[in-house]
């Protein structure tokens, strides 16, 4: 599934790029799924959904905050998302270094390099398949790096994923989500789950994850111990 997001200040620049992109979009598993008119307005929104987005094709000339600064911003809570600039003038390709954009589009965006792009993007995507974690709440579906998230933890008939100081609940059972990594994130206690490469400290009855102390059960104390140890040790 590839979810795409456009952010232009112009509506008929984001009518543009949208007629183009669904010539080109795989029916099935690619689509559009939402449209910003304004940096800031995308920041917000971006910020409060990780995870819901893949690619986002940002215009660098907006007025009010502009596509580089719309950049920055997002790269300070999401180095995941996929970004791609749209331009008038090339000059800003080397600006988009700074903020890992995979490429830029120079308007108006033509098919075939609209199709070049998605190419690499599918690519990119399909590597990073096996080192994500999806899964579905309310507000939608999202797509976390596995060597992202802090830990999970069960509240009833919810499991909590907190990842970059966020909690994303969604309805599972923890004994699903362990079996699901196999082995890769360390059951502490009846109702945590943590990821070993997030840990930094493990106490004599408590594991320190994401700056948060998590409590580590006697039963399980033992075998966590020894696997968060080994794993710190690689």
């Amino acid at each position: 599934m590839l979810r795409v997001a456009i952010c232009d200040d112009s509506a008929d620049a984001r009518d543009a790029l949208r007629l183009q992109l669904e010539k080109i979009l795989l029916e099935e598993t690619e689509e559009i799924v939402y449209e910003f008119s304004t940096g800031a307005g995308a920041v917000r929104w971006l910020q409060s959904h990780t995870g819901e987005v893949d690619l986002l094709f940002l215009d660098v000339e907006m007025t009010g905050m502009n596509g580089m600064v719309a950049a920055e911003a997002i790269r300070a809570f999401d180095t995941e998302l996929i970004i791609v600039f749209v331009t008038g003038y090339p000059d800003y390709v080397f600006d988009g270094y700074r903020v890992s954009a995979l490429d830029y589009i120079i308007k108006p965006a033509k098919p075939d390099r609209l199709l070049e792009v998605l190419q690499r993007v599918r690519a990119q995507l399909t590597r990073k398949e096996s080192d994500m974690y999806i899964f579905k709440n309310t507000e939608g579906t999202f797509r976390l790096l596995a060597a992202s998230i802090c830990y999970f933890y069960s509240d009833k008939r919810r499991v909590i994923c907190v990842c970059g100081g966020r909690e994303y609940p969604f309805y599972a059972k923890l004994d699903e989500v362990e079996q699901q990594f196999c082995g890769r994130f360390v059951r502490i206690h009846q109702r945590y789950l943590v990821n070993p490469a997030q840990v930094g400290q493990i106490g004599s009855d408590s594991v320190t994850v994401g700056g948060q102390r998590l409590p580590m059960s006697r039963a399980l104390k033992d075998e966590a111990t020894r696997k968060l140890a080994r794993a710190m040790l690689l």
